[in-house]
Protein backbone atom coordinates (compact mmCIF):
# COMPACT_ATOMS: atom_id res chain seq x y z
CA UNK A 1 0.00 0.00 0.00
CA UNK A 2 1.70 3.29 -1.00
CA UNK A 3 1.38 6.35 1.57
CA UNK A 4 2.07 9.43 1.69
CA UNK A 5 1.49 11.25 5.12
CA UNK A 6 2.03 14.65 4.11
CA UNK A 7 -0.61 14.57 1.53
CA UNK A 8 -3.56 13.01 2.91
CA UNK A 9 -5.54 13.26 -0.94
CA UNK A 10 -3.29 10.88 -2.41
CA UNK A 11 -4.87 7.87 -4.58
CA UNK A 12 -3.82 4.73 -2.31
CA UNK A 13 -3.88 1.41 -3.69
CA UNK A 14 -3.84 -1.86 -2.26
CA UNK A 15 -4.54 -5.41 -2.72
CA UNK A 16 -5.68 -8.76 -1.10
CA UNK A 17 -6.44 -12.19 -2.30
CA UNK A 18 -10.00 -13.30 -1.68
CA UNK A 19 -9.78 -16.30 0.30
CA UNK A 20 -13.22 -17.39 1.86
CA UNK A 21 -15.43 -20.30 0.19
CA UNK A 22 -18.56 -18.04 -1.51
CA UNK A 23 -16.55 -15.06 -2.81
CA UNK A 24 -17.81 -11.57 -3.04
CA UNK A 25 -21.39 -12.74 -3.24
CA UNK A 26 -24.29 -11.14 -1.71
CA UNK A 27 -23.42 -11.24 2.63
CA UNK A 28 -19.59 -10.34 1.67
CA UNK A 29 -20.55 -7.53 -0.25
CA UNK A 30 -23.08 -6.08 2.06
CA UNK A 31 -20.40 -6.04 4.95
CA UNK A 32 -17.84 -4.80 2.62
CA UNK A 33 -19.97 -1.54 1.55
CA UNK A 34 -20.91 -1.10 5.57
CA UNK A 35 -16.93 -1.15 6.25
CA UNK A 36 -16.86 1.35 3.18
CA UNK A 37 -19.87 3.77 4.05
CA UNK A 38 -17.91 4.12 7.61
CA UNK A 39 -15.45 6.43 5.87
CA UNK A 40 -15.23 9.78 4.13
CA UNK A 41 -12.72 8.47 1.46
CA UNK A 42 -13.76 7.60 -2.19
CA UNK A 43 -13.02 3.96 -2.37
CA UNK A 44 -13.47 1.80 -5.55
CA UNK A 45 -12.64 -1.42 -6.02
CA UNK A 46 -11.86 -4.05 -8.83
CA UNK A 47 -10.31 -7.54 -9.81
CA UNK A 48 -7.73 -6.26 -11.68
CA UNK A 49 -5.05 -3.56 -11.42
CA UNK A 50 -6.16 -1.67 -13.92
CA UNK A 51 -10.08 -1.90 -13.39
CA UNK A 52 -12.99 -1.32 -14.46
CA UNK A 53 -13.38 0.39 -11.08
CA UNK A 54 -16.31 -0.01 -9.17
CA UNK A 55 -17.82 1.92 -6.08
CA UNK A 56 -16.81 0.28 -3.13
CA UNK A 57 -20.16 1.89 -1.30
CA UNK A 58 -22.85 1.01 -3.74
CA UNK A 59 -24.07 -2.94 -2.64
CA UNK A 60 -25.48 -3.41 -5.97
CA UNK A 61 -22.15 -2.51 -7.82
CA UNK A 62 -19.84 -4.84 -5.46
CA UNK A 63 -22.27 -7.83 -5.80
CA UNK A 64 -21.87 -7.18 -9.55
CA UNK A 65 -18.11 -7.63 -9.33
CA UNK A 66 -18.62 -11.64 -8.80
CA UNK A 67 -15.36 -12.32 -7.37
CA UNK A 68 -14.23 -15.65 -7.03
CA UNK A 69 -12.38 -17.06 -3.85
CA UNK A 70 -8.98 -17.11 -5.52
CA UNK A 71 -9.07 -13.80 -7.16
CA UNK A 72 -7.43 -10.77 -6.31
CA UNK A 73 -9.10 -7.67 -5.24
CA UNK A 74 -7.43 -4.31 -5.66
CA UNK A 75 -8.82 -1.34 -3.72
CA UNK A 76 -7.88 2.37 -4.37
CA UNK A 77 -8.86 5.23 -2.26
CA UNK A 78 -8.66 8.83 -1.81
CA UNK A 79 -9.38 11.25 0.43
CA UNK A 80 -8.75 12.52 4.06
CA UNK A 81 -9.33 8.95 5.96
CA UNK A 82 -8.07 6.86 3.11
CA UNK A 83 -5.21 5.11 4.59
CA UNK A 84 -7.70 4.00 7.73
CA UNK A 85 -10.14 3.37 4.73
CA UNK A 86 -8.59 0.86 2.77
CA UNK A 87 -6.46 -0.61 5.79
CA UNK A 88 -10.09 -1.82 7.52
CA UNK A 89 -11.16 -3.08 4.14
CA UNK A 90 -8.08 -5.08 3.94
CA UNK A 91 -8.34 -6.64 7.26
CA UNK A 92 -11.64 -7.59 6.58
CA UNK A 93 -11.09 -9.41 3.46
CA UNK A 94 -8.30 -10.97 5.20
CA UNK A 95 -10.34 -12.44 7.98
CA UNK A 96 -12.91 -13.96 5.22
CA UNK A 97 -15.52 -11.32 6.27
CA UNK A 98 -15.86 -13.34 9.75
CA UNK A 99 -17.67 -15.41 8.30
CA UNK A 100 -15.04 -19.08 8.78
Amino acid sequence: MKFTPENKTTELTASVLLTNEVGLHARPSVKLTQSAKRFRARLEVATAPDGPWVDAKSPVKIMRVKAAKGETLYFRASGADAFEALDALIDLVKRRFDEE
